[in-house]
C-alpha cells in the first residue's frame, strides 16, 4: 500500500494544494527577487519538505501516530532536513550547524522523557522558544550564499513551532485548544468582533504612546498574503504556546480562568519587550492589550483559533501605519 494512501484525506488534500501554493508562491517570489535558479530551487524545496511536518500537528489521528521513538526521530527530522535540502545550493553546509539542529531536535523531543512534568520544567519548556529565538540560533545555521538575504530563517522558526507543538500535544499531553489553520464561521466572527474591540482601545492607545505613523494606503496583495502568513504562522504559534498551553497551566496552578487571562496577556506583552529594540516597555503595553482581547476570543469561542483571527487581523491592520 503507498504511504500516502494511509494518510487522513484532509491531511492529503491540504498537503497537495499547499505543495502547490508554494511552489507558486516561491516561483514568483524568486523572479521579483531576481533569485538565480540555483539558490532559489533549494530554498522552494526546503520549503516543500517542512510543509508536511508543520501540518501534521493540526491533524490528531495523524499525530496520534507520532509516538515515543517516532517522536524523537520527528523532531530531529525535522529540523535537519530543511537545511540539508538547503545546503545544495542556498546555504554552505556546516557540520557544526547540523549538529546544532540535531541536537534542537532531539533535546526537545527527548525534554519530557528526561524531565519530569512539573511547573518549573514545563516553563523552561516554553522559556527555551523565545530564548532560541531571540539568540538568533538559526542565523548561524541559514547563512545565505547571496548577500542580503536573510528569509531563510524562517525554515528554522517553523520547524521550531512544530515540533514545540507535537511535544506538548503527543508527550506533554496538554490539551488540545484547538490547534489548527482553518477557523469555523463561528470562530471567524467571534475573531473578528474581538479586533474591532481592540480598535476601539488599542487606537487611543496607540496615538498615547506614539507609536502609530499617519495611515497611508498598502497593495492589497500585500493584505492578503500578510494576513494569510500571520494567521498560519505568527499568530498560530503565540496563540498555542501563550493561550493555549501556558494558559492551561496557569489555570490549572491558579484555579482562576481570570488569573489565566490576566497572566497570559502580561506575558505575551513582556515577551515583546525586545520588539524594535530593547527594551521597548510601550510595545509591551500595546501586545499585552491585544493579549487581553485575543484572550477574551479564545475565552468566548473556547478555541485558539478565534484569538488567532483577533491577532492575524490586528498584526495585518499594523501594515497601515507602520
Amino acid at each position: 500500500m503507498r504511504p500516502m494512501a494511509t494518510l487522513p484525506g484532509g491531511f492529503r488534500a491540504a498537503l497537495l494544494t499547499g505543495w502547490i501554493a508554494l511552489a507558486a508562491a516561491g516561483i514568483a517570489y524568486a523572479q521579483l527577487k531576481s533569485i538565480p535558479n540555483r539558490a532559489a530551487l533549494p530554498v522552494l524545496a526546503a520549503f516543500l519538505v517542512v510543509y508536511p511536518f508543520y501540518l501534521v500537528p493540526a491533524f490528531p489521528t495523524l499525530r496520534a501516530r507520532v509516538v515515543g521513538w517516532r517522536l524523537e526521530a520527528y523532531a530531529v527530522a525535522s529540523a535537519v532536513l530543511p537545511y540539508l535540502v538547503c545546503c545544495c545550493g542556498a546555504v554552505p553546509f556546516q557540520w557544526g550547524a547540523l549538529v546544532r539542529l540535531a541536537a534542537l531536535g532531539l533535546g526537545m523531543g527527548l525534554w519530557y522523557v528526561a524531565l519530569p512534568a512539573r511547573a518549573v520544567v514545563d516553563l523552561a519548556f516554553l522559556a527555551l522558544i523565545p530564548a532560541v529565538l531571540l539568540g538568533k540560533f538559526f542565523d548561524s545555521i541559514y547563512v545565505p550564499l547571496l548577500p542580503g538575504w536573510k528569509d531563510l530563517v524562517i525554515l528554522g522558526h517553523l520547524s521550531l513551532t512544530e515540533i514545540a507543538a507535537m511535544v506538548l500535544l503527543v508527550e506533554r499531553r496538554v490539551p488540545d485548544p484547538g490547534y489548527g489553520f482553518l477557523p469555523n464561521q463561528r470562530e471567524w466572527r467571534i475573531g473578528a468582533i474581538h479586533f474591532l474591540y481592540f480598535l476601539a482601545a488599542g487606537i487611543p492607545l496607540l496615538l498615547l504612546l506614539g507609536v502609530a505613523r499617519p495611515p497611508h494606503p498598502v497593495p492589497l496583495w500585500k493584505v492578503a498574503a500578510s494576513f494569510v502568513g500571520f494567521l498560519w504562522v505568527l499568530s498560530l504559534s503565540e496563540e498555542f504556546l501563550v493561550r493555549g498551553v501556558l494558559w492551561h497551566w496557569i489555570e490549572q496552578w491558579t484555579h482562576s480562568l481570570t488569573a489565566a487571562l490576566l497572566l497570559s496577556s502580561l506575558v505575551f506583552g513582556l515577551i515583546h519587550l525586545w520588539f524594535g529594540g530593547f527594551p521597548n516597555f510601550r510595545w509591551v503595553a500595546v501586545t499585552a492589550v491585544l493579549g487581553w482581547f485575543c484572550g477574551r476570543a479564545r475565552l468566548k469561542a473556547g478555541s485558539i483559533r478565534a484569538g488567532m483571527v483577533t491577532h492575524a487581523l490586528v498584526v495585518t491592520a499594523r501594515l497601515f501605519v507602520a
